[in-house]
């Protein structure tokens, strides 16, 4: 219940940020490109800490990573909604990155942990709660905006549910250590390279639907700013969906054709969206790109820690680096490409990569060994 609370927590905490996007850059006066480029710090600050966090969970245990970096991302969630220059904003997403991805890291540490201890496939439900969390993050940010609440009092409720949730969950979590002679950094290779990059896919696509979903429904359907979060939302609600039941279907399906079938429906959502002659419809493209994407990344990072070629910690942590650098090259390439290409044909690359990991996907789920302690 303590690794379920946390993974609630960081999606509640990453997704609140989305329907602030389209007031930042009303705030900021900035087009596409230039909202790009400041996005580009909420990968810069992940993917420069989840390296280290990965190390000092397994030096330290994921309860002091946890509780470290999950009061950090309360303390600058409030600074998304009052910076009104590119660098303040520049440089609370760089911190707000920081601290969502040393969470990631170690909640899925923590949640290998788990998944080692019982012998259960839980990886996707623990995702599940994450997605859940965007629901209530994503959903609650927009409902208190539309209801006329400032960004500022928004985001500092958000905080307070935030310290809330680590409160309970903190006493519980795991303190369990492998030492101080990991290296503070580590390159992944062979199989974990691979995972790696199909997580950098899968991150790129959610990252594409997190930051630029909104935008996408104004400027191609007119929909409210207000309003615009509710793609990003119905992403998450069909997400949570097959998360929540995603421990059942990769018993059923196996890993391979959880696999192969989730990324070609993601994939399909995408082209869907950009394909819909009205809102409605692109939603629910956003829609069906979250029930696809559901179980790949929880399978990926099940595996990873499967390996053997190097500790859990380390595994999951070079693999979620890897992965978060898709939301660090995602602002940066998807910018200029809508400036030019439009958003739609934005989103249509990025449903063209996910069709990738249909292909290469199933080559890394043969990994059957047990999890190393």
């Amino acid at each position: 219940m303590a690794t379920r609370m946390i993974f609630l927590l960081a999606g509640i905490a990453l997704a609140s940020w989305a329907p602030l996007v389209p007031y930042a850059k009303q705030r900021l006066g900035v087009d596409d490109a230039q909202l790009g480029l400041i996005l580009l710090f909420l990968g810069l600050g992940s993917i420069v800490a989840m390296p280290v966090a990965g190390t000092l969970a397994g030096r330290h245990g994921c309860r002091k990573v946890i509780v470290t970096a999950a009061l950090i991302l309360a303390a600058t969630l409030p600074c998304l909604a009052l910076s009104d220059s590119f660098a303040a904003l520049a440089m609370a997403l760089a911190a707000f990155g920081a601290s969502v991805g040393s969470v990631d890291v170690a909640m899925n540490i923590q949640g290998a942990k788990v998944e080692r201890d019982t012998g259960l496939k839980l990886m996707s439900g623990f995702h599940g709660l994450f997605t859940l969390g965007s629901i209530i993050g994503a959903g609650g940010m927009s409902l208190a905006l539309y209801t006329g609440a400032s960004a500022l009092l928004a985001t500092s409720a958000i905080s307070a549910i935030l310290v809330a949730l680590l409160a309970l969950a903190a006493p519980r979590l795991s303190v369990e250590t492998g030492g101080d002679k990991a290296p503070m950094v580590v390159v992944p290779r062979g199989r974990i390279a691979v995972i790696g990059f199909l997580c950098f896919v899968m991150f790129l696509a959610e990252g594409v639907v997190l930051d630029w979903g909104a935008l996408f429904l104004i400027g191609t359907h007119d929909v409210a700013v207000a309003q615009a979060g509710i793609g990003y939302s119905a992403f998450a609600i069909a997400m949570t969906i097959g998360r929540l039941t995603g421990d059942a279907t990769v018993s059923l399906l196996g890993d391979r054709l959880t696999l192969m079938i989730g990324s070609l429906l993601a994939a399909g959502g995408f082209a869907f969206a950009v394909a819909a002659p009205s809102a409605w419809l692109a939603i629910a493209g956003f829609a069906a790109v979250g029930l696809g994407a559901a179980n790949i990344v929880p399978v990926l990072f099940s595996a990873a820690a499967r390996d053997g070629g190097m500790p859990a910690n380390l595994a999951i942590s070079a693999a979620a680096t890897l992965g978060y650098a898709g939301i660090l090259v995602g602002p940066a390439v998807i910018g200029p490409v809508a400036s030019h290409s439009g958003l739609s044909g934005a989103l249509l690359m990025v449903g063209f990569l996910v069709c990738i990991v249909a292909l290469l996907g199933p080559k890394t789920a043969n990994i059957r060994g047990n999890m190393p302690k």
